[in-house]
């Protein structure tokens, strides 16, 4: 993935499809922002909408922080399931997530969940940093907020985070079906889970460094937390099916909506992640899932968990690898300023599954 630099900056829509900026001009395939400075959309990839680009017109300075968010998202994305079957595998192809993005199910759920939920964090966050020409903190939050604090300092701008993560990522769906309910919904659960794991943060102040009085701000959850919830989520998931209320009565937006497949369960909550089909079977390669298998993954041989041998191999057997690895260590410490390490070598014992 090249995703180092300024120049070569890729990003994903919702969809699961790159787009790209590069530095060399193509036919008139260019973007210009408001201090006309050309920025060039690689015509081998998928273009952004019309909307999209309008929307990076209006806000000079975005283009980088959506970029960003969704580097985060993706490695969030395979940490979160590194011991898993699925592992969230990205590729090179036009399609960074591969063909799990066209289907229904849990992985799918939480691949959109998590990119939405990136963006609208790399957009709050840059709008405090100053990142981004149209936004800044949230300075809503003024003035009293208790006996002993007040509210000042220079909050998160979450409300613009989620208000642009809704107009740039949910533009990409179209359509009334059953995928496009699911993609919205999910699409706003990782809305709504940076929104709720904002924190208040605050700094004293007062004589002597005692707290008499507090400035307080709200801040942005790590992604890290984000990630957390949304895997709570993903384990948690609802499976859903296309509802109708079939009234004349209704809006076209009440019209369609999303109802639990078992009528004892109650309708899934805008937290709650969303899906209408099962899993693939992650155990084995299929070109026409896109699963690549768990062939050749390292497993946990004492772990009972998903990450061990048997789960993780799928009763298929692991065979037994040695290597030698070379780490710094006995590091010292000598005044004034180096520090001298050992070479160590070790032998690992690894376990790939057949």
């Amino acid at each position: 993935l090249a995703l180092s630099s300024l120049s070569n900056t890729l990003a994903v829509n919702n969809s699961g499809r790159w787009w790209g900026i590069i530095n060399v001009a193509s036919s008139t395939n260019l973007l210009t922002d408001s201090k006309n400075v050309q920025l060039v959309l690689d015509p081998s990839l998928q273009l952004l909408s019309r909307k999209q680009r309008k929307l990076i017109r209006q806000n000079p300075g975005i283009l980088h922080s959506i970029s960003s968010g969704l580097q985060t998202a993706i490695k969030e994305c395979k940490w979160q399931f590194r011991n898993r079957r699925w592992n969230c595998p990205t590729s090179q192809g036009p399609n960074i997530f591969g063909k799990i993005v066209n289907r229904g199910c849990r992985e799918t759920a939480f691949i959109f969940a998590i990119t939405s939920a990136g963006v609208t964090h790399s957009v709050a966050r840059s709008c405090s940093e100053g990142s981004i020409e149209s936004c800044t903190c949230d300075y809503r939050r003024r003035g009293p907020g208790g006996p002993d604090w007040h509210w000042g300092g220079c909050s998160d701008n979450i409300d613009f985070g989620r208000l642009f993560g809704r107009e740039f990522v949910d533009s990409s769906e179209k359509g009334r079906d059953l995928r496009f309910l699911m993609n919205l919904h999910n699409n706003e659960a990782g809305r709504m889970t940076v929104f709720s794991e904002m924190r208040q943060e605050c700094k004293c102040h007062g004589m002597s460094g005692s707290c008499t009085v507090r400035t307080c701000w709200m801040r942005l959850p790590t992604f890290r937390a984000v990630g957390d919830v949304l895997k709570d989520r993903f384990d948690g998931a609802s499976r859903v099916i296309y509802g109708n209320k079939g009234s004349n009565r209704v809006s076209r937006v009440e019209l369609h909506h999303l109802e639990p497949e078992n009528p004892a369960h109650k309708p899934p909550s805008p937290h709650d992640l969303v899906y209408f089909e099962k899993s693939p079977n992650f155990c084995t390669y299929s070109g026409k899932t896109g699963t690549a298998g768990t062939a050749g993954r390292f497993c946990n041989s004492s772990s009972p968990g998903l990450d061990g041998c048997e789960l993780l191999c799928c009763g298929r057997g692991y065979r037994t690898r040695t290597q030698r690895v070379t780490e710094r260590c006995n590091c010292t410490f000598h005044w004034c300023c180096h520090v001298s390490c050992l070479n160590c070598t070790n032998t690992q014992v690894l376990y790939e599954c057949l």
